[in-house]
């Protein structure tokens, strides 16, 4: 929604989140909100196996999966489980670290 300030065109982007997915705990706005969480997390492992210097191909074959599945993934179609997630960590060289949120 845009708000005219001063002869700049200036925008609510609550408002505009709210029109479009829905008021915050709605579940409207809880399946945007996943959905965009999915998003985000396929494109950090599209990242990271780019980073890593490995194809689909290369990572499928290092965590006994397909090529196919990898690019699902990355495309945030499919959501690996914790078990797969810590396998394709593995495979690229990397490492999980939990720490307390600032």
């Amino acid at each position: 929604m845009a708000v005219k300030n001063n002869d700049n065109m200036m925008y609510n982007v609550t408002a505009e989140l709210d029109s479009v997915f829905g008021a915050p705990g709605t579940e409207s706005r809880r399946a945007a909100e996943d959905l965009a969480w999915q998003e985000y997390n396929a494109q950090i492992l599209l990242d990271a196996r780019k980073n890593s210097g490995l194809t689909q191909a290369a990572l499928a074959e290092r965590i006994g999966a397909s090529k196919g599945y990898i690019s699902r993934l990355e495309r945030g179609l499919t959501t690996p489980t914790i078990s797969i997630f810590y396998r394709i960590v593995a495979a690229m060289g990397l490492a999980v670290e939990l720490r307390p949120s600032l």
